[in-house]
Protein backbone atom coordinates (compact mmCIF):
# COMPACT_ATOMS: atom_id res chain seq x y z
CA UNK A 1 0.00 0.00 0.00
CA UNK A 2 1.13 3.42 -1.17
CA UNK A 3 2.08 6.47 1.32
CA UNK A 4 -0.73 8.46 2.43
CA UNK A 5 -0.24 12.13 0.88
CA UNK A 6 0.46 14.43 3.21
CA UNK A 7 -1.89 17.35 3.06
CA UNK A 8 -0.72 20.68 2.00
CA UNK A 9 -1.19 23.64 4.35
CA UNK A 10 -0.63 27.06 4.31
CA UNK A 11 2.41 26.85 5.82
CA UNK A 12 3.43 24.88 3.09
CA UNK A 13 2.54 27.97 0.42
CA UNK A 14 4.26 30.33 2.65
CA UNK A 15 7.22 28.23 2.49
CA UNK A 16 7.66 28.02 -1.38
CA UNK A 17 6.05 31.63 -1.94
CA UNK A 18 8.87 32.66 0.48
CA UNK A 19 6.02 34.90 2.68
CA UNK A 20 4.71 34.94 6.09
CA UNK A 21 1.42 33.01 6.73
CA UNK A 22 -0.43 36.57 7.38
CA UNK A 23 0.75 36.94 3.59
CA UNK A 24 -0.55 33.80 2.26
CA UNK A 25 -3.91 34.17 4.65
CA UNK A 26 -4.16 38.04 3.41
CA UNK A 27 -4.34 36.92 -0.19
CA UNK A 28 -6.95 33.79 0.47
CA UNK A 29 -9.10 36.76 1.97
CA UNK A 30 -8.69 38.83 -0.80
CA UNK A 31 -7.14 41.44 0.87
CA UNK A 32 -6.75 44.94 -1.20
CA UNK A 33 -4.49 45.80 0.66
CA UNK A 34 -1.83 43.30 -0.74
CA UNK A 35 -0.01 44.59 -3.94
CA UNK A 36 -0.47 42.90 -7.57
CA UNK A 37 3.07 41.20 -7.78
CA UNK A 38 2.97 40.17 -4.04
CA UNK A 39 -0.70 38.37 -4.83
CA UNK A 40 0.16 36.92 -8.50
CA UNK A 41 3.13 35.20 -6.43
CA UNK A 42 1.44 33.64 -3.83
CA UNK A 43 -0.94 32.50 -6.41
CA UNK A 44 1.43 30.87 -8.02
CA UNK A 45 2.33 28.87 -5.26
CA UNK A 46 -1.46 27.65 -4.29
CA UNK A 47 -1.66 26.61 -7.97
CA UNK A 48 1.36 24.58 -8.14
CA UNK A 49 0.90 23.10 -4.95
CA UNK A 50 -2.80 22.85 -5.20
CA UNK A 51 -3.89 24.42 -1.76
CA UNK A 52 -7.65 24.51 -0.92
CA UNK A 53 -7.94 26.85 1.40
CA UNK A 54 -9.21 25.89 5.42
CA UNK A 55 -11.39 28.24 7.34
CA UNK A 56 -8.46 28.43 9.67
CA UNK A 57 -6.53 29.82 7.21
CA UNK A 58 -9.44 32.03 6.24
CA UNK A 59 -9.62 32.78 10.14
CA UNK A 60 -6.09 34.10 10.13
CA UNK A 61 -6.31 37.07 7.68
CA UNK A 62 -9.01 39.49 9.67
CA UNK A 63 -11.77 39.47 12.18
CA UNK A 64 -14.24 37.14 10.02
CA UNK A 65 -15.16 33.59 10.85
CA UNK A 66 -16.57 32.35 7.94
CA UNK A 67 -19.01 30.54 9.90
CA UNK A 68 -22.69 30.86 10.31
CA UNK A 69 -24.38 29.34 12.68
CA UNK A 70 -28.12 28.18 12.67
CA UNK A 71 -30.36 27.29 15.87
CA UNK A 72 -32.97 25.01 15.75
CA UNK A 73 -35.20 23.30 18.38
CA UNK A 74 -33.68 20.10 20.09
CA UNK A 75 -36.77 18.64 21.59
CA UNK A 76 -38.82 18.42 18.64
CA UNK A 77 -35.92 17.87 16.06
CA UNK A 78 -34.19 15.07 17.93
CA UNK A 79 -38.00 13.36 18.48
CA UNK A 80 -38.58 13.44 14.51
CA UNK A 81 -35.06 11.85 14.07
CA UNK A 82 -35.85 9.17 16.77
CA UNK A 83 -38.97 8.40 15.46
CA UNK A 84 -37.13 7.90 11.85
CA UNK A 85 -39.46 10.40 10.32
CA UNK A 86 -37.11 12.96 9.18
CA UNK A 87 -37.81 16.25 9.37
CA UNK A 88 -38.07 18.13 5.81
CA UNK A 89 -37.96 21.44 7.98
CA UNK A 90 -34.48 20.58 8.50
CA UNK A 91 -33.89 19.02 5.61
CA UNK A 92 -34.71 22.58 3.20
CA UNK A 93 -33.12 24.80 5.92
CA UNK A 94 -29.91 22.82 5.46
CA UNK A 95 -30.49 22.97 1.70
CA UNK A 96 -30.55 26.37 1.25
CA UNK A 97 -28.32 27.21 3.74
CA UNK A 98 -25.52 25.29 2.88
CA UNK A 99 -25.64 26.10 -0.93
CA UNK A 100 -25.76 29.89 -0.69
CA UNK A 101 -22.86 30.08 2.34
CA UNK A 102 -20.67 27.81 0.01
CA UNK A 103 -21.27 30.61 -2.63
CA UNK A 104 -19.48 33.11 -0.44
CA UNK A 105 -17.12 31.09 0.99
CA UNK A 106 -18.80 29.95 4.08
CA UNK A 107 -19.95 27.06 6.18
CA UNK A 108 -23.14 26.80 7.84
CA UNK A 109 -22.95 24.88 11.30
CA UNK A 110 -26.12 23.55 12.37
CA UNK A 111 -26.47 23.17 16.16
CA UNK A 112 -29.55 22.19 18.54
CA UNK A 113 -30.53 24.21 21.48
CA UNK A 114 -33.40 23.49 23.86
CA UNK A 115 -35.08 26.66 25.00
CA UNK A 116 -36.46 25.25 27.97
CA UNK A 117 -32.60 24.78 29.47
CA UNK A 118 -31.76 26.64 32.71
CA UNK A 119 -28.52 27.05 31.64
CA UNK A 120 -29.21 28.38 28.33
CA UNK A 121 -27.12 31.37 28.38
CA UNK A 122 -24.28 29.12 29.66
CA UNK A 123 -24.43 26.94 26.36
CA UNK A 124 -24.63 29.67 24.08
CA UNK A 125 -21.88 31.32 25.48
CA UNK A 126 -19.63 28.27 24.57
CA UNK A 127 -20.91 28.21 21.75
CA UNK A 128 -20.22 31.34 20.63
CA UNK A 129 -16.09 30.94 22.36
CA UNK A 130 -16.21 28.09 20.33
CA UNK A 131 -17.17 29.00 16.89
CA UNK A 132 -16.99 32.92 16.78
CA UNK A 133 -20.25 32.88 14.32
CA UNK A 134 -20.18 35.63 11.83
CA UNK A 135 -24.00 35.37 11.85
CA UNK A 136 -26.68 33.12 13.00
CA UNK A 137 -30.10 32.18 11.85
CA UNK A 138 -32.80 31.52 14.35
CA UNK A 139 -35.51 28.93 14.00
CA UNK A 140 -38.92 29.04 15.65
CA UNK A 141 -39.03 28.94 18.75
CA UNK A 142 -35.50 30.43 19.29
CA UNK A 143 -36.07 32.97 17.28
CA UNK A 144 -38.44 35.19 19.51
CA UNK A 145 -36.49 34.34 22.44
CA UNK A 146 -35.46 37.38 24.15
CA UNK A 147 -32.58 35.14 25.72
CA UNK A 148 -31.05 33.29 23.18
CA UNK A 149 -31.52 36.46 21.08
CA UNK A 150 -29.77 39.13 24.10
CA UNK A 151 -26.78 36.22 24.39
CA UNK A 152 -25.98 37.20 20.67
CA UNK A 153 -26.59 40.75 21.04
CA UNK A 154 -23.88 40.75 23.33
CA UNK A 155 -21.68 39.59 21.34
CA UNK A 156 -22.42 42.17 18.49
CA UNK A 157 -23.11 38.98 16.80
CA UNK A 158 -26.04 39.79 13.61
CA UNK A 159 -29.20 37.55 14.25
CA UNK A 160 -31.65 36.62 11.53
CA UNK A 161 -34.70 35.41 12.61
CA UNK A 162 -36.44 32.73 10.44
CA UNK A 163 -40.06 32.19 10.99
CA UNK A 164 -40.54 35.45 12.80
CA UNK A 165 -42.06 38.71 12.62
CA UNK A 166 -42.21 39.43 16.57
CA UNK A 167 -41.04 43.10 17.46
CA UNK A 168 -37.50 42.95 18.79
CA UNK A 169 -33.77 43.17 17.03
CA UNK A 170 -32.46 41.82 14.02
CA UNK A 171 -33.61 40.50 10.41
CA UNK A 172 -36.77 38.86 10.57
CA UNK A 173 -37.25 36.37 7.30
CA UNK A 174 -40.33 34.16 6.84
CA UNK A 175 -43.19 33.77 4.99
CA UNK A 176 -46.53 35.31 5.17
CA UNK A 177 -47.98 33.08 7.06
CA UNK A 178 -51.21 35.55 7.70
CA UNK A 179 -51.84 35.37 3.89
CA UNK A 180 -51.11 31.44 3.69
CA UNK A 181 -53.67 30.83 6.30
CA UNK A 182 -56.22 33.09 3.85
CA UNK A 183 -54.82 31.67 1.02
CA UNK A 184 -55.49 28.35 2.24
CA UNK A 185 -59.20 29.32 3.38
CA UNK A 186 -59.76 31.09 0.04
CA UNK A 187 -58.72 27.63 -2.22
CA UNK A 188 -61.36 25.96 -0.53
CA UNK A 189 -64.38 28.50 -0.84
CA UNK A 190 -63.48 28.83 -4.12
CA UNK A 191 -64.42 25.05 -4.04
CA UNK A 192 -67.25 25.69 -2.57
CA UNK A 193 -66.88 24.73 1.37
CA UNK A 194 -68.45 26.91 4.04
CA UNK A 195 -67.71 24.75 6.49
CA UNK A 196 -63.91 25.03 7.34
CA UNK A 197 -62.56 23.52 10.14
CA UNK A 198 -58.69 24.32 11.62
CA UNK A 199 -56.25 21.93 13.53
CA UNK A 200 -54.08 24.90 14.97
CA UNK A 201 -50.06 23.88 15.94
CA UNK A 202 -48.54 24.81 18.70
CA UNK A 203 -48.57 27.99 20.54
CA UNK A 204 -45.11 28.27 21.42
CA UNK A 205 -44.49 29.08 17.72
CA UNK A 206 -45.65 32.64 16.87
CA UNK A 207 -46.81 31.50 12.65
CA UNK A 208 -49.51 28.97 14.39
CA UNK A 209 -51.22 31.94 15.45
CA UNK A 210 -50.79 34.04 12.23
CA UNK A 211 -52.03 31.05 10.47
CA UNK A 212 -55.05 31.00 12.67
CA UNK A 213 -55.94 34.54 12.30
CA UNK A 214 -55.54 34.12 8.39
CA UNK A 215 -58.30 31.79 8.20
CA UNK A 216 -60.50 33.64 10.66
CA UNK A 217 -60.43 36.85 8.71
CA UNK A 218 -60.82 34.71 5.57
CA UNK A 219 -64.19 33.34 6.92
CA UNK A 220 -65.12 36.50 8.14
CA UNK A 221 -64.77 38.45 5.04
CA UNK A 222 -67.12 35.75 3.36
CA UNK A 223 -69.23 35.92 6.23
CA UNK A 224 -68.95 32.52 7.55
CA UNK A 225 -68.75 31.61 10.74
CA UNK A 226 -65.33 29.76 12.86
CA UNK A 227 -67.39 28.77 16.15
CA UNK A 228 -66.62 25.34 17.01
CA UNK A 229 -64.98 24.54 13.96
CA UNK A 230 -61.15 25.27 15.24
CA UNK A 231 -59.31 22.75 17.18
CA UNK A 232 -55.92 22.54 19.01
CA UNK A 233 -52.57 20.74 18.13
CA UNK A 234 -49.14 20.57 18.65
CA UNK A 235 -47.70 19.45 15.31
CA UNK A 236 -47.96 15.94 16.39
CA UNK A 237 -49.79 12.72 14.75
CA UNK A 238 -51.34 12.25 18.17
CA UNK A 239 -52.87 15.79 18.98
CA UNK A 240 -53.79 15.73 14.75
CA UNK A 241 -55.75 12.53 15.23
CA UNK A 242 -57.35 13.61 18.67
CA UNK A 243 -58.55 17.42 17.15
CA UNK A 244 -59.84 15.63 14.27
CA UNK A 245 -61.92 13.20 15.93
CA UNK A 246 -63.14 16.57 18.15
CA UNK A 247 -63.77 18.79 14.98
CA UNK A 248 -65.74 15.53 12.50
CA UNK A 249 -67.36 14.60 15.90
CA UNK A 250 -69.75 18.11 15.74
CA UNK A 251 -72.65 18.06 13.63
CA UNK A 252 -72.90 19.38 11.20
CA UNK A 253 -69.15 18.60 10.75
CA UNK A 254 -66.92 20.56 8.57
CA UNK A 255 -66.55 19.96 5.27
CA UNK A 256 -62.74 20.65 5.23
CA UNK A 257 -60.44 21.08 7.21
CA UNK A 258 -56.98 22.84 6.88
CA UNK A 259 -54.00 20.90 9.29
CA UNK A 260 -51.46 23.22 10.16
CA UNK A 261 -48.73 20.53 9.98
CA UNK A 262 -48.13 17.50 7.91
CA UNK A 263 -48.61 14.86 10.48
CA UNK A 264 -51.70 16.85 11.63
CA UNK A 265 -53.01 16.72 8.51
CA UNK A 266 -51.62 12.54 7.76
CA UNK A 267 -53.97 11.99 11.22
CA UNK A 268 -56.87 13.44 9.98
CA UNK A 269 -56.92 11.40 6.57
CA UNK A 270 -56.35 8.55 8.90
CA UNK A 271 -59.61 9.54 11.30
CA UNK A 272 -61.30 10.38 8.60
CA UNK A 273 -61.06 6.56 6.49
CA UNK A 274 -61.73 5.51 10.43
CA UNK A 275 -64.80 6.82 10.25
CA UNK A 276 -65.83 5.59 7.12
CA UNK A 277 -65.31 9.61 5.61
CA UNK A 278 -64.43 9.51 2.18
CA UNK A 279 -61.56 11.47 1.39
CA UNK A 280 -62.34 13.91 -0.95
CA UNK A 281 -65.79 12.96 -1.84
CA UNK A 282 -67.14 13.44 1.92
CA UNK A 283 -64.00 15.43 3.39
CA UNK A 284 -61.60 17.76 1.82
CA UNK A 285 -57.94 17.94 3.90
CA UNK A 286 -55.52 20.35 2.82
CA UNK A 287 -52.00 20.04 4.56
CA UNK A 288 -49.82 23.26 5.71
CA UNK A 289 -46.54 21.81 4.50
CA UNK A 290 -45.37 20.07 1.21
CA UNK A 291 -43.58 17.44 2.36
CA UNK A 292 -42.62 13.95 0.79
CA UNK A 293 -45.15 12.37 3.39
CA UNK A 294 -48.01 13.97 2.12
CA UNK A 295 -47.07 13.42 -1.75
CA UNK A 296 -47.60 9.21 -1.04
CA UNK A 297 -50.61 9.27 0.73
CA UNK A 298 -53.73 7.50 -0.60
CA UNK A 299 -55.32 10.08 -1.66
CA UNK A 300 -52.22 12.54 -2.17
CA UNK A 301 -52.71 15.67 0.15
CA UNK A 302 -53.58 19.05 -1.23
CA UNK A 303 -50.74 21.20 0.89
CA UNK A 304 -49.34 24.59 1.32
CA UNK A 305 -45.75 25.03 -0.22
CA UNK A 306 -43.72 26.80 2.16
CA UNK A 307 -40.59 28.32 0.57
CA UNK A 308 -38.11 27.13 3.57
CA UNK A 309 -35.11 26.22 1.41
CA UNK A 310 -35.34 30.67 0.25
CA UNK A 311 -35.96 31.54 3.66
CA UNK A 312 -32.51 30.34 4.31
CA UNK A 313 -30.51 31.54 1.59
CA UNK A 314 -32.10 35.10 1.96
CA UNK A 315 -31.37 35.11 5.95
CA UNK A 316 -27.54 33.43 4.80
CA UNK A 317 -27.24 36.20 2.24
CA UNK A 318 -28.26 38.93 4.37
CA UNK A 319 -26.22 37.76 7.01
CA UNK A 320 -23.09 37.55 4.94
CA UNK A 321 -23.74 40.75 2.85
CA UNK A 322 -23.92 43.11 6.55
CA UNK A 323 -27.33 43.51 6.15
CA UNK A 324 -28.59 41.79 9.17
CA UNK A 325 -27.59 44.71 11.75
CA UNK A 326 -26.36 43.37 15.35
CA UNK A 327 -29.17 45.89 16.96
CA UNK A 328 -31.80 47.89 16.17
CA UNK A 329 -35.21 47.84 15.17
CA UNK A 330 -36.32 44.45 13.46
CA UNK A 331 -36.63 44.08 9.92
CA UNK A 332 -38.76 42.22 7.95
CA UNK A 333 -38.16 40.17 4.38
CA UNK A 334 -41.29 38.21 3.80
CA UNK A 335 -41.42 35.42 0.97
CA UNK A 336 -44.38 34.53 -0.72
CA UNK A 337 -46.13 30.74 -0.20
CA UNK A 338 -47.65 28.74 -2.89
CA UNK A 339 -50.35 25.73 -3.03
CA UNK A 340 -49.80 22.61 -4.27
CA UNK A 341 -53.09 20.85 -5.43
CA UNK A 342 -53.22 16.99 -5.33
CA UNK A 343 -56.45 14.56 -4.87
CA UNK A 344 -57.17 15.10 -1.11
CA UNK A 345 -59.30 18.38 -1.97
CA UNK A 346 -62.66 18.58 -3.49
CA UNK A 347 -65.85 20.79 -4.26
CA UNK A 348 -68.26 19.45 -1.44
CA UNK A 349 -71.37 16.59 -1.37
CA UNK A 350 -74.11 18.22 -1.64
CA UNK A 351 -76.56 16.26 -0.53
Amino acid sequence: MGRRRQAVTIRHVAADAGVSLQTVSRVINNDQSVRAPMREKVQASIDKLGYVPSIAAQRMGGSRSWLILALNDRERTIADWKARQGTDWVDQLLLGGMLECAEHGYRLIFELVDTNAPDIERQLGATIAALQPDGVILTPPHCDDPRIIEAFRKHQIPVARMGSREEGEGLCVAMDEGEAGRLATRYLQDLGHERIGFIAGLRAYSFSSWRVEGWQAQMREAGLATEGLMAPGDFSYETGAQAARELLGRSPRPSAIIASGEQMALAALDVAQELGLRVPEDLSILSFDNTPLVRFTRPPLTAMDQPIADLAARAVRELILGRAGAGGEARVILLDVGLVERGSTAPPRRD
